[in-house]
């Protein structure tokens, strides 16, 4: 399915049946790249699933992207899909739309899921400076070779020495979901000049606030940050798991979204 976001397509599907639960997925990834999450979470909820702009089967429209627009396009969905509120979930650059979301239009949100993500802004802990270093050796790789770099880095350690499997599938997923290298650069434009942590406080929905401890993509010092800015946030950081822990632990994601949303 197509919703329209003014001039931008906006490809999207929905699993399952019940209460609605918005995946929004972080930068590059489109909705084939959850992994077992949205199988497991569709047992008991209506996921909708959506290619962000620049991915997928989404329109890439030139030019920087920002958050605002992100968010923008994630509303145009839940109208197409004729869904007045919904549950939230949103992971590392989905994480902010999923924030600008429940601050623009918070009339749209129940419940508000924040994984692996950050407030935007300076409060936020910086992003560490190896992975700094992966972003800026992207651009100038070969495909296959920058591509596996970004997996093993967002898998972690521990997720690439005791999940070579998990690690070959994302792999594969990326060989053939990987969006041009005009896209990437709008996509991570938005996250890099997205700021809400003078606005966060005021996000109303009650939220969870999901980490891994090894993540070295986002510092996991920003779940308990994100935790004390965000009224009432409940924080969960799973130790060891990594920046793609909704892939590396997809069993004990759900479980905890699954407890949250009950």
């Amino acid at each position: 399915m197509i919703a329209r976001s003014g001039e931008v397509g906006i490809a999207y599907e929905i699993r399952g049946e019940g209460e609605p639960l918005v995946l929004v997925h972080g930068l590059a990834y489109d909705r084939a790249g959850w992994g077992r999450l949205p199988d497991l979470l569709a047992e008991r909820f209506r996921v909708v699933l959506l290619d962000n702009r620049g991915v997928g089967e989404s329109d890439a429209p030139p030019g920087a992207y920002t958050v605002a627009e992100m968010a923008a396009d994630v509303v145009a969905v839940l109208d197409d899909a004729r869904i007045d509120r919904t549950n939230l979930f949103g992971v590392s650059l989905g994480g902010y739309i999923a924030q600008e979301l429940a601050l623009t239009w918070p009339e749209r949100i129940e419940k508000l899921v924040l994984c692996s993500t950050a407030p935007g802004g300076p409060s936020a802990v910086p992003m560490p400076q190896a992975t700094q270093d992966v972003f800026a050796r992207y651009p100038t790789m070969e495909r296959e070779a920058g591509l596996r770099m970004f997996v093993e880095n967002s898998l972690g350690e521990r997720g690439v020495r005791e999940l070579p499997e998990v690690a070959d599938a994302i792999f594969r997923y990326r060989l053939g979901h990987a969006p041009t290298v005009e896209a990437w650069a709008a996509q991570a434009t938005a996250g890099a000049t997205f700021v809400d942590d003078d606005r966060v406080g005021a996000i109303a929905a009650p939220t969870l606030v999901l980490a891994g401890g090894a993540d070295v993509v986002v510092d996991p010092r920003n779940a308990p940050l994100l935790g004390e800015l965000i009224p009432g946030a409940r924080v969960e950081v799973v130790p060891d798991r990594g920046h793609l822990m909704i892939w590396e632990d997809s069993e004990r994601v759900a479980e905890l979204v699954r407890e949250f949303l009950a």
